[in-house]
């Protein structure tokens, strides 16, 4: 009777046993995987964070035994770091844990719920003995008191009240989190139970499913793999281009109509073949009849015939035509190549020795070295010439040191800082101005008149940012001045900064008789400097490809302030490229650092 069937009723019959195995797997295994589900979601949002929550309220309770010690035996003022670690522990820290324990409790259903009640109690109480000694030894005058030092001691004891409370407040938190973790395991041992269940029962169905699947395999192979075999390996030497030589039996199911189909077929293409070769050949005369009207393959050849015969009569005269036009393009272009080339070549060596020039008037190094005994330049091109530029002169007993960043960086950049440090030389060298303030005002009209700029409401803003110390050689007083550049003190691990004035060295608006604001700065042993461009900050990279940022520069500069300042400019330059990584320097780099 089976194999009277057509091949859709047996193939339905197989998916019939098959699906109808799946769908209850499918609904068993959904079942136990959202009760699991529900198990998992327990522990992980509940009993979890609640372990933690409880372990946290142990640590603080410990911790604030501490510091009420400190309170009690240290006499310091209401300012000190333990007092007000202790206030915002009672005041703030605890409430927030006191509110999120108090919502985990809500979906508790163990003993340990009412255990919560008592234990915030306690805490209450050992809060209000806290009270105690913040009302008595308010400040330091009230350590001088015998009696408030006597009593608040006693608190504070062994034996004392709040050594009780606390330790009668650690025992409850022990076994509250004893309660919670054997709840814990009970749940998590439940939901093991169940995941063992339901491997049990995907092992006997899929031994089901495959003695299901044996059966019908053997059943459907004799009637339908085994004439699809044959049908498979006609069709595979198709595919090859190989015609076949036998034929599957005919038989009056849909294997057998697809074996006919396939035969007539075969036979339209092997006349189609006979026709494509003797087209290819250029036998354009050659008979081909489609195999009906509706035929798409047989019409597109005819068609393909004649556009053949005409296209083949012109191809020979447009192949002589396009060849000599390519002939004469590709001599174009190595002409054109070759010249490229060769401007290339003349504005690299250009700018080659535009850096040879500009590195010639930056100061040496080792002349700053000479002057400031520890000190440091980290200078980073973007391009082979520098929009930065530092600067260093001695005059009238005294080191003056600038770090500029001009409009834009390259060959433009270089323009300017060139125009920059000739200005600086003719200011400072020349007619003895060392006031960093008199030097920017000097240097701004200088920059206009260099410019031949006139304020106007369309100008491009030509000119620079700078900063400029001048450092005695005596005394602990230096003078500074920015324009939109500060400086950067570190002492004892923290910044101090020094805003410059918010207006560039050049035209900006009507500020060209704006002065610019001197500081003085107090310096003292140890203390260190910085003065920079913004290529460092702004410097793109990272592993989300953002900017490095002032704050963590700062940051930065903190952590390797104790280092000596050769040392700090390694670290720095370091820093910068592993930063940038495949990112690609986006502007020039500066930054000048000296110690006291």
């Amino acid at each position: 009777m089976f194999s009277h069937f057509s091949i859709g009723r047996k193939i339905s019959l197989g998916f019939a046993v098959v699906i109808i195995c799946t769908i209850s797997a499918f609904y068993i295994t959904n079942d136990t995987f959202v009760e699991s589900q529900k198990i998992n979601e327990e522990i992980t949002n509940n009993h979890n964070p609640s372990i933690a929550k409880l372990e946290e309220l142990k640590l603080m309770i410990v911790r604030s035994k501490m510091l009420i010690n400190n309170w009690v035996y240290q006499e310091t003022a209401p300012e000190n770091e333990d007092k007000v670690s202790l206030n915002l522990l009672t005041e703030k820290e605890y409430p927030v844990l006191k509110i999120q324990l108090i919502a985990l409790s809500a979906a508790w259903q163990d003993s340990a719920k009412v255990s919560l009640d008592d234990l915030f109690s306690s805490v209450e109480s050992l809060w209000a003995s806290h009270l105690q000694i913040k009302e008595i030894l308010t400040g330091v005058e009230s350590y001088n008191d015998p009696f408030n030092k006597f009593y608040c001691a006693d608190l504070v004891s062994e034996g004392g009240e709040i050594n009780v409370i606390t330790d009668e407040i650690l025992t409850q938190l022990n076994d509250i989190i004893s309660i919670k973790k054997e709840t814990t395991e009970e749940i998590t041992a439940e939901m093991i139970d169940q995941f063992q269940f339901l491997r049990t029962l995907i092992r006997n169905l899929g031994i089901g499913l495959t003695l299901a699947g044996i059966i019908i395999a053997f059943l459907t192979t004799r009637t339908i793999v085994s004439p699809v075999r044959k049908l498979r390996l006609i069709l595979l030497d198709l595919s090859k281009g190989i015609f076949p030589k036998q034929w599957v039996a005919t038989r009056g199911d849909e294997i057998g109509e697809m074996a006919n189909a396939l035969e007539t077929v075969v036979t339209g293409l092997r006349r189609t073949k006979d026709f494509a070769i003797a087209v290819g050949s250029g036998t354009y005369n050659s008979s081909y009849t489609p195999l009906s009207d509706q035929d798409e393959l047989g019409q597109s050849l005819l068609v393909m015939r004649k556009n053949l015969q005409e296209y083949s009569e012109d191809m020979e005269q447009k192949v002589r035509e396009r060849t000599a036009e390519i002939t004469r393009q590709n001599e174009e272009i190595q002409k054109q190549s070759a010249q490229i080339a060769e401007l290339y070549d003349q504005v690299k060596d250009s700018i080659l020795y535009a850096k040879r020039i500009q590195e010639a008037i930056l100061p040496s190094k080792e002349e700053i070295n000479t002057a400031l005994k520890n000190s440091m330049v980290l200078f980073r091109p973007k391009d082979i010439v520098s929009g930065d530029f530092y600067w260093f002169s001695e005059k009238h007993d005294r080191a003056i040191i600038a770090a500029a960043d001009c409009t834009g960086h390259g060959v433009p950049g270089a323009l300017m800082s060139m125009i920059g440090s000739s200005l600086l030389n003719e200011i400072v060298n020349e007619k003895g101005i060392v006031e960093p303030a008199q030097i920017l005002f000097a240097l701004k009209q200088g920059v206009i008149k260099a410019l031949n700029k006139h304020p106007s409401a369309d100008q491009t803003k030509d000119g620079m940012d700078i900063a400029i110390c001048s450092i005695p050689k005596t005394g602990n007083k230096i003078e500074f001045a920015g324009a939109n550049n500060p400086l950067w003190m570190i002492r004892n691990g923290e910044i101090l900064e020094h805003r410059g004035d918010r207006q560039p060295v050049g035209i900006y608006g009507d500020n060209l008789d704006t002065p610019y604001t001197n500081h003085e700065v107090e310096v003292l042993p140890g203390d260190t400097v910085y003065i920079f461009s913004d290529g460092y900050a702004d410097q793109f990279g990272g592993p989300n490809g953002k900017k490095f940022k002032y704050s963590q520069f700062k940051k930065l500069l903190v952590d390797i302030n104790e280092e000596p300042m050769v040392k700090q400019r390694d670290v720095l330059n370091t820093a910068i490229e592993q930063w940038m990584g495949e990112e690609e320097q986006i502007d020039d780099i500066l930054v000048v650092g000296i110690r006291f």
